[in-house]
Parts: structure tokens; sequence; C-alpha cells
């Protein structure tokens, strides 16, 4: 892969497609961390050379106080600093708001919730959430890909909000298809909705590797980030879905390059600056990771960083 730094040390193309990219749940499977030790990491990871990678610390809502106590050393009141939280909503739709507003109460400016997660399978749902929530918050709705998914995303869209996929797990059926994942991408670019993806994104490029740390770990195929996000780039540019598939699965990472000013895919596909910086306001926001240094690995042993 050719991806060589310049003076900068980063390339320009590398740092607008993956700024702010990787929100950090290291709380959640299959990391599972305890929350003070979650909250070391992203106190250090905030302080690496690779923080304008970071994007928000992910917390269910029931432990946002759990969080505070743990994170309020780390935290400025002034608000320079301010940590960005991703709250995770619970069952109780009511209560995760309730906590949210305390939150922002309590901590701001020192905390910044800007984005709640909901699970949404009706259109009532969203509809409650997009009720309740404080100002200036976006709600980012996991929704499934079955009958009523035009619905949903229909909804989604009226109400200026955005939406999620679940693209891995822990065990090999949690990783829905590639095709299924074109299809979300597609439908959410044609009807103007930002999305985020989460789950089972911890390499660059699609692989075959152990779906968790434990020793006797189911083994399955992974999507690669680089893959997704590319892949939501050249279909914002309206390419055929077959072309999006065999992005998706792509497993060679020599086919991709990094120039400084734009991205290419078998030198022949290419995104430039203006395209990757469009991509990432209007197309896919971030995606949700366990591991922060797992994804610096992977891009450090393939030269892009």
């Amino acid at each position: 892969m050719d991806s060589r730094s310049d003076q900068t040390g980063v390339r320009e193309s590398v740092r607008t497609l993956l700024a702010g990219a990787i929100d950090y749940a290291g709380l959640f499977p299959p990391s599972g961390l305890p929350m003070s030790e979650a909250v070391i990491n992203y106190a250090m990871y905030r302080n690496s050379n690779y923080n304008w990678m970071l994007g928000a610390f992910v917390v269910p809502s029931v432990q946002i106080e759990e969080f505070m106590d743990n994170a309020k050393d780390f935290i400025s009141r002034d608000g320079k600093t301010a940590w960005r939280l991703s709250v995770l909503a619970g069952e109780d739709l009511s209560a995760s708001i309730r906590e949210i507003k305390e939150c922002i109460a309590k901590y701001s400016p020192g905390v910044v919730v800007d984005s709640i997660e909901v699970r949404a399978n009706t259109v009532s749902k969203i509809e409650n959430t997009v009720y309740s929530l404080p100002a200036g918050m976006k709600a980012y709705f996991e929704v499934g890909l079955g009958k009523n998914f035009p619905d949903l995303l229909a909804k989604i869209a009226i109400t200026g909000q955005c939406a999620k996929i679940r693209t891995g797990g822990v065990t090999p059926g949690a990783f829905p298809a590639s095709k299924e994942i074109v299809r979300f991408v597609r439908s959410c670019l044609a009807a103007n909705v930002p999305f985020k993806a989460t789950a089972g994104l911890h390499h660059p490029i699609r692989c075959f590797r152990p779906l968790t740390y434990e020793n006797n770990s189911p083994k399955g195929t992974m999507h690669g980030f680089l893959n997704l996000f590319l892949m939501a780039g050249f279909a914002r540019e309206g390419y055929r879905p077959t072309l999006l598939e065999d992005l998706m699965e792509e497993e060679f990472d020599e086919v991709f390059r990094f120039a400084d000013q734009s991205v290419s895919w078998r030198n022949e596909y290419r995104l430039n600056a203006w395209q990757l910086e469009a991509l990432r306001k209007k197309g896919i926001h971030s995606f949700g990771s366990c591991s922060f240094d797992e994804p610096i690995a992977d891009l450090q042993k393939l030269g892009i960083l």
C-alpha cells in the first residue's frame, strides 16, 4: 500500500478520511473493560500522537455517573478541552434522556454529550426520541434492514437525524453480508441521512480473524473500516452496487493507495480531497470500536500512519 508520509507525518487524504473517526467503546465486548480502565485509556488516547483520529467516548446512560466518578480528575471545568460523550440509550428512553440532561446540567462545559444512540424498530420510537432530545443533540438510530427499514429511514431523514448500522459482533453470525451493508449505505446516502457503524471493525482491511480476545475465540471474516469508508465514498459518487460489494470484500491492502490529496482503489477508482471531506460531513461520521490501539497498530503496519 503506497501511503508514504509527507513532512507533516501523515498524508492529508488520510487525515481527511479518518479525522475523529473512531468512537472509543472500550466498555463493550470483546474488550469489556471496567470503567476505570476505559477512562484511563481514553485520557491517554486524547494525549497521543493520533488523538486527531479519536471521536467520542461511548457510554451507556446508566453508567454516566460511574463515568464521571472515574473521569473527574481528567476533565477540565473550563470547557477548552471538553470530553465528548456518545450515550447509548437503555430500554427506558425517558430515563436515558433524564440521565443525559442531568449530566449536561452538572458537568458541562467540561463534558459535552452531543449524541445519543438508540435502537429503534418503530417510527413512534424515533418520533418520541426526537421530541425528547436536548437542544443541539443528534440521535443515531440503529435500525434493522427488515420490511420497515424504508419507513424508519424516511422518518430519520424527515427529522434530520442520523442512522447506525451494526457491522459485526463476537460470533460469525453477527456480521451482516456485504450486500446488506451496501444497501444500508446507499439508502442512507439517497435519503441524505448521515450514519455511523459499530462492532466488528477493529481492522482496516477485511480479514479472517479471531472475533474475541479469548484463547478459544471463534474465528470469522471481519469487515474492514477502510473498506467501509471508501465503499461509502464511492457509493456517494454513484458507483454500481456490485462494484461496491467487491470493494467491501477486498482483502488485499496493496490495491489501496493514498496520495496527499486523494485515495485510489485498484488504480482505477479514485476519491479526491473534496469528495473525502464531503463523505465525512454528509455520509459516514464514525465507527465504534472497543479498541483504539488495534486500528492504529494495523494502520502503522500498512504504512498509512
